[in-house]
């Protein structure tokens, strides 16, 4: 069996994503129904306070967030990169929007991955053309 390039990494925080490969699996077809070709991915799930200091060194932002994406992509033909995710804000978002933990860890999953695509969420429009494609993407989970 073909080893896939994403990779799931915890730090400073303690979690393990269930059922990986079906997860990498699923994030692959993402990429290919994209065109584009996955060169490598890494998935690093971690604590508020970690990826506020992200959020604080490289985007001169001092907010919690759930996800930061960070594109290492040389082409934009490519997808390579490192996506950071707050285990903690999944967990209350999740409880905001009254949906299940897993749901809303998928959807941070393929939102960091159609930022890499080359979606942004900066206006309102962009916003729900990339809760449009959220919406497609998880109702695509094997």
């Amino acid at each position: 069996m073909e080893e896939t390039p994403i990779y799931f990494h915890s730090e400073d925080y303690e979690f393990e994503l269930e059922n990986e490969e079906r997860t990498a699996k699923w994030i692959e077809g993402i990429v290919k129904n994209e065109k584009l070709v996955l060169m490598e991915l890494n998935y690093i799930f971690c604590s508020d306070e970690y990826l506020l200091k992200i959020n604080q060194e490289y985007l001169d932002h001092d907010t919690f967030t759930d996800i930061i994406t960070f594109d290492n992509s040389e082409s934009k033909f490519e997808i390579e990169g490192d996506i950071f995710i707050s285990i903690p804000r999944v967990i209350e978002n999740a409880k905001t929007f009254e949906t299940s933990f897993d749901q809303e860890l998928h959807r941070v999953l393929v939102h960091g991955v159609l930022h890499l695509i080359g979606h942004s969420d900066k206006t309102e429009e962009e916003q729900q053309r990339m809760r449009k494609s959220e919406d497609y993407y998880l109702s695509l989970r094997l």
